[in-house]
C-alpha cells in the first residue's frame, strides 16, 4: 500500500511547534514565519475559475516592440558622413541633424510614450487581479525596470496563486527574441552603411 505524500504548505514545525515551517512536498526547507497559521497557505490561492488574464498584460507584452519598425526610419548614415572629411566639426555637425532628425525623435518619444503606458497597464493589471480575488499579485512597480520583468513576474506568481496564467511570459520571452532578431538585421544594415562609406573614403 503506497502512503500518499503530505502536500507542499505551511506546517507546524517539529522543532518548534509555536511557529510553522514549510514543508516543500519531500522535505522540510528553512522558510519559517510566526505564529503557525494552518490557513496560510489556502490564504495565498486565488478563488477557483479565476480569470487570470487581463487586457492589460497582453498590451505590457505586444506595446513596446511596435516601435521596432521606427529603427529603420533613423537615418544613420549621417553618423559616418564625417569620415571623408577634413573639417572636424563635420563629424559633430552630422550627428547632430541624426539625432535632431524625424525618425530618431519619433523613435524616442514612443519609447517614452509606451514605458510611461505600460507602467499604467501594470496599475490598472495588479488592481484587476486583487479585484478578482488574487491574493498579493506581482507589483506592477517593477515594470519600471523592463516590460518583460513585469510580464515573467507576473505570470509566476499568478501561476502560484492560481494553477493558471504563464501564457504572458512564454509571450514576453517570445517578443525579446524577435526583438533581438530585428535589432541584428538593423545592426547589419548600420555597418553596411559604415563599409560603403569606408570604401568610399579609401577609393577617394
Amino acid at each position: 500500500m503506497t502512503i500518499p505524500a503530505t502536500p507542499a504548505g505551511w506546517y507546524p514545525d517539529p522543532a518548534e511547534p509555536a511557529a510553522s515551517r514549510w514543508w516543500d512536498g519531500s522535505q522540510w526547507t528553512d522558510h519559517r514565519q510566526q505564529p503557525y497559521d494552518p490557513t496560510a497557505s489556502a490564504a495565498a490561492l486565488a478563488p477557483n475559475n479565476t480569470r487570470v488574464y487581463t487586457p492589460w498584460i497582453w498590451l505590457i507584452v505586444f506595446l513596446p516592440y511596435l516601435t521596432l519598425p521606427l529603427l529603420f526610419t533613423v537615418d544613420t548614415s549621417g553618423m559616418f558622413t564625417g569620415l571623408a572629411s577634413t573639417d572636424p566639426n563635420s563629424t559633430s555637425m552630422a550627428q547632430l541633424e541624426m539625432l535632431t532628425s524625424p525618425g530618431y525623435l519619433a523613435l524616442v518619444l514612443t519609447g517614452f510614450l509606451t514605458y510611461g503606458l505600460c507602467a499604467l497597464f501594470a496599475f490598472l493589471d495588479r488592481k484587476a487581479l486583487i479585484e478578482r480575488g488574487v491574493p498579493r499579485p506581482f507589483h506592477w512597480a517593477w515594470t519600471f525596470l523592463s516590460s518583460p520583468a513585469y510580464a515573467i513576474g507576473r505570470s509566476v506568481i499568478v501561476r502560484r496563486r492560481t494553477g493558471r496564467g504563464i501564457a504572458p511570459m512564454w509571450a514576453a520571452i517570445a517578443m525579446y527574441a524577435v526583438s533581438l532578431v530585428v535589432s541584428v538585421v538593423w545592426m547589419g544594415l548600420v555597418f553596411s552603411q559604415i563599409f560603403q562609406q569606408l570604401s568610399t573614403f579609401t577609393s577617394s
